[in-house]
């Protein structure tokens, strides 16, 4: 379910309400490529490429957390509406880390994007 992000600003991390984990690993690649809209083998390329990391249990099966899924979106928003390749994802996302560290501000046409970014690192 979406939040506000002044409400999930609000929280501790790692929590949306209240029992509620962000990064437990409650998804299979399956349902969450039925969240996300994309081909299950998308998800399993942005993983070989290193911009994902799910869990895996103990037959090796993958689990994506509600992080990993917001983490994805962003992905997705990256390269589908700013026509971002992957490698310039994955540097975007450490530049976006680095900026959050240091309290800086992204360029106006990244605010919106950074800010969904912000909320999960």
């Amino acid at each position: 379910e979406g939040v506000a992000p002044t409400t999930m600003a609000s929280r501790p991390r790692g929590s949306l309400q209240p029992g509620f984990d962000l990064d437990k690993p409650l998804y299979t690649i399956s349902v969450a490529s039925e969240i996300l809209e994309t081909h299950p083998r998308t998800l399993m390329l942005y993983e070989d490429v290193g911009l994902i990391e799910p869990f895996r249990t103990t037959t090796n099966r993958r689990r994506y957390s509600q992080r990993d899924i917001r983490k994805l979106q962003v992905i997705q928003h990256l390269t589908r509406e700013k026509g971002v390749n992957l490698a310039g994802v994955r540097h975007i996302l450490s530049l976006f880390e680095v900026m959050k560290q240091r309290g800086l501000e992204p360029p106006p046409d990244l605010r919106e994007v950074f800010d969904r970014y912000s909320e999960i690192i």
